[in-house]
């Protein structure tokens, strides 16, 4: 399978070239990979071509690096492709495979298999899913209309609606919405509540309240990272399975850990280019907990 490769958008940094800023940025991968990498060519510019290990750390320049993991765990769950036409795809992803290249994982991606099946190179995700969260997944198919589909996203003009199984919250009446201010957190991948002027937004309904875990469903009206796990905890409901938050949990095999109890059930949408009214749903299902 081809690997495919990462971009990232240079940061402000006073590094004096590409090779120190990206030894600051990844401080997991030592130097020498690095140096490997731009000796094979494998940091390029946008455009595919190869960068230079000296060349001048440039903020706001989009690069591409191809990343490679060693003993990379394979995930035993399979994605469903729901829907397919010209310009679209919209994947079921399974909890625990990630939607692009990240962390450990380069070919066992809900990307990378979709490319493989589909033989489309061209295959882009218009949005994401953290890797523990299930659902759908919108794919661009071709780039001369995928601007009109990330359209949708930016100007918030998508519907999104996910459900998820946390503890009751018997005290609260519902429906409610949850309005935050989130910003980056420590360590830098969890995210915080802080004082000030909300930047995000949730609704929060019940669908089924029975017994000490009841059955929600969330209406993001925003989308920052991690939102829908931060909102919950917030109230005092951590979504079951989450090590995240509102503690983070001791580092557990992936595989072995409970699923987060959230999906992304359903995307719903004015198609720009048909002027149709697109709307998808999961087959998946959320896993209550066993009684005792």
């Amino acid at each position: 399978m081809t690997t495919l490769p990462s971009r990232l958008q240079l940061p402000p940094g006073d590094w004096p070239n590409l090779l120190d800023g990206l030894c600051a940025r990844f401080p997991r991968i030592d130097r020498a990979q690095w140096q490997d990498r731009f000796a094979r060519g494998r940091v390029q510019d946008a455009q595919g071509r190869a960068l230079a290990a000296d060349q001048h750390w440039q903020v706001g320049l989009e690069i591409l690096y191809f990343r490679e993991v060693s003993d990379e765990p394979s995930i035993p769950f399979s994605e469903r492709i729901l829907y397919q036409d010209e310009h679209l795809l919209v994947a079921d992803k399974p909890h625990y495979l990630p939607v692009t290249p990240a962390g450990g994982y380069v070919r066992e991606t809900l990307l990378a298999r979709l490319v493989a099946l589909t033989r489309n190179a061209d295959l882009v995700p218009l949005h994401r899913l953290d890797r523990l969260t299930a659902g759908l997944v919108l794919f661009s198919q071709r780039a001369d209309s995928r601007d009109a589909y990330q359209r949708l996203f930016r100007e918030r003009r998508i519907d999104k609606t996910y459900e998820a199984l946390a503890p009751a919250l018997p005290g609260l009446a519902f429906p409610l919405q949850r309005l935050s201010r989130l910003v980056a957190g420590e360590p830098f991948f969890r995210m915080a509540e802080v004082p000030g002027e909300a930047n995000a937004r949730t609704r929060v309904e019940v669908i089924a309240a029975d017994g000490a875990v009841w059955h929600y469903r969330l209406q993001p009206e925003t989308g920052r990272k991690h939102q829908l796990r931060v909102h919950m905890a917030a109230l005092g409901a951590p979504i079951l399975g989450d090590d995240l938050y509102p503690q983070l949990q001791p580092a557990a095999d992936p595989l072995q850990a409970p699923p987060l109890q959230l999906l992304a059930r359903a995307l719903a949408f004015q198609d720009p280019l048909s002027g149709e009214r697109r709307a998808f749903s999961s087959e998946r299902a959320l896993q209550l907990p066993e009684r005792r």
